[in-house]
């Protein structure tokens, strides 16, 4: 039995999500260790994808670190560079998917708002059947509520929906409730992975 839909994560599935390569780049390894250990940004990006403004949350936590004003704003000023690069592979497997009718789904923790904003340069966000994004929702991956939404919103039984992302923990949240899984390292075993379950031929995957 094939899957009825196909799930994607984003971060780190469709486009890079490594904030420490970016700062490490920006203000060198030194500096990017002492901001992080003075600054909680991944603290910060949990509150927006559980729902918080964008700019104005990044910019108050700019202002309780003065310090690193500068850098924090960063979060919000250089998302383009931050949310990236594309995995042109795992695109072009979404595309391919869409083109055999198969429904297409995001999953994701991601702000409400940084959400829309990074669809002003990721036009794929604009393709998939349905979204479900964490800050819109008010539950993140892995509780087990979210899988829980998305099973009801779709209509579709936990065995036919196949969810990839990076995070074990996400995986293994799906896993328990009986959807088809699969931990995305690179966009050549999920194609390999979207073949063995009868979705794409190896053609279509560009394999």
């Amino acid at each position: 039995m094939q899957p009825e839909a196909v799930v994607f994560d984003i971060g780190n599935v469709l486009v890079g999500w490594h904030p420490e390569a970016f700062y490490d780049t920006e203000i060198g390894e030194d500096r990017r260790r002492a901001l992080f250990a003075a600054v909680d940004l991944h603290g910060m990006n949990e509150s927006l994808d559980a729902g918080a403004l964008f700019r104005e949350t990044v910019y108050d936590w700019a202002d309780r670190h003065p310090d690193w004003a500068a850098e924090v704003r960063m979060w919000h000023d250089r998302w383009a560079d931050l949310a990236s690069p594309r995995i042109e592979g795992s695109i072009a497997l979404l595309r391919a998917l869409r083109r055999k009718g198969v429904p297409v789904f995001a999953l994701t923790n991601f702000g409400r708002y940084s959400y829309e904003a990074a669809k002003g340069w990721l036009e794929f966000l604009g393709e998939f059947d349905r979204e479900y994004v964490s800050g819109r929702l008010g539950v993140m991956k892995p509780d087990p509520a979210i899988y829980a939404l998305v099973e009801a919103d779709s209509g579709i039984a936990p065995e036919r929906l196949l969810f990839t992302d990076d995070r074990a923990d996400n995986i293994t949240a799906a896993a328990r409730r009986g959807w088809r899984t699969h931990q995305f390292e690179s966009w050549q075993g999920w194609a390999r992975r979207l073949v063995a379950e009868g979705l794409l031929t190896e053609g279509e995957a560009g394999l």
